[in-house]
């Protein structure tokens, strides 16, 4: 043995040339057997599929193919698309409500529609065992379930109860049970607890599965987002009122005002009123009370002892009589410069309101209203 691994030789020649020479052969051999193994793997692919060909391009087939249900399919299933809802998220949601038969076919017919990102939030009704291509078909935001529903400014509560009860079909009692339970609703604080007044008044539109809790709640929600927009909190503390006398003086007088022009007014004169301990003898305060509507009290209802006849008893009532709009809250909250403390709507036929300052002056815009009342009894007769 003439060297060691790792050690030079003894005339100054480095055995690495030997190694390395050897290496570069032990390379080529292997490089050779490299090469032929590919090949072998490929001469044995091809003949596998010479052998089996038919039967690999099956089971690649069948991979691919997207189970799918054919047809308009049967029956009923109402489905709920959610804010934010991928076409994915909403396929899956499909097959697992029995709609289409793979949550994939729904999203290869959607993207083939080109209505992948179209899709927007509400209640739609399709049916079991549908092709993914009809169901993309109902589920276009035209064939929402949805009844849309108005409710006006001014609508007390018990009729608003009943306007939601026949346009959703649901029972009254369901109503008149969610509007007892303040905290579910989301009241605010200063409402004691009481909706008469927060039900904002607007339109809504109403899915089949919301229940009355979920539809007063909205209502709720309206008002909450109307009192932000409105500063009612603040403003009410800049007039020296709380926010539930503000939204009282408001219901007063949307029930009051025969138009937006006259509100401003209106809620003027009951400042004033209450300003020097004057009682506010409001009209739509005893019809309230009475559960009934009119234009003018008569002697019997005044005789009510309600703490909702503003005839007997002085200052506000305990609470809004009705859900006023946000033209109202605005009045109660900026009324209009005067010194006003009468008004009567002389001609309610053209909605003409007069205010004055002095109960003389009352008296004359009275009897105006009174014969403007007889003339209109004997051309009706």
């Amino acid at each position: 043995m003439d060297f060691l691994v790792g050690a030079d030789s003894d005339d100054g020649r480095s055995p690495r040339g030997s190694r390395a020479g050897r290496g570069r052969r032990r390379k080529r051999r292997r490089n050779k057997g490299g090469f032929l193994a590919p090949l072998l793997a490929v001469i044995i692919l091809v003949g596998g599929l010479g052998g089996g060909g038919y039967y690999g391009y099956t089971w690649l087939r069948d991979a691919m193919t997207v189970e799918d249900y054919t047809g308009q399919g049967t029956g009923k299933v109402l489905v709920e698309i959610k804010q934010g809802q991928s076409s994915a998220a909403i396929g899956q949601t499909l097959e697992e409500q029995g709609v289409v038969k793979s949550a994939r076919a729904f999203t290869d017919a959607a993207e083939a529609a080109g209505k992948s990102a179209s899709f927007q939030p509400g209640v739609y009704e399709l049916r079991k065992q549908m092709s993914g291509a009809a169901a993309v078909e109902l589920l276009d935001p035209s064939k929402q379930m949805v009844d849309r529903v108005t409710l006006k400014e001014g609508l007390r509560l018990s009729d608003t109860l009943v306007t939601l009860a026949k346009a959703t079909g649901k029972p009254l009692k369901e109503f008149q049970q969610a509007a007892k339970d303040a905290e579910a609703l989301g009241l605010p604080s200063y409402a004691k607890g009481r909706l008469e007044g927060y039900a904002f008044p607007a339109t809504y539109d109403i899915t089949p599965k919301m229940s009355a809790a979920d539809i007063l709640t909205a209502m709720v929600d309206r008002f909450n987002q109307t009192a932000e927009k409105e500063r009612l909190v603040a403003g009410a503390k800049e007039m020296g009122r709380t926010p539930h006398e503000i939204m009282t003086i408001a219901s007063i007088v949307q029930a009051e005002a025969g138009n937006v022009d006259d509100m401003g007014k209106i809620a003027r004169v009951i400042y004033n009123r209450l300003k020097v301990d004057q009682k506010l003898e409001m009209d739509s305060t005893i019809f309230y009370a009475l559960n009934k509507y009119g234009i003018a009290a008569s002697n019997a209802d005044i005789e009510s002892d309600s703490p909702y006849n503003t005839y007997r008893r002085l200052g506000l009532p305990p609470g809004p009589i009705a859900n006023p709009g946000d033209h109202a809250i605005q009045a109660a909250l900026n009324p209009t410069e005067g010194d006003w403390r009468w008004f009567v709507t002389t001609d309610p036929e053209r909605g003409i309101t007069k205010f004055v300052s002095t109960e003389d002056d009352f008296l004359k815009i009275k009897a105006e209203f009174e014969r403007n009342q007889g003339q209109q009894r004997q051309g009706n007769g």
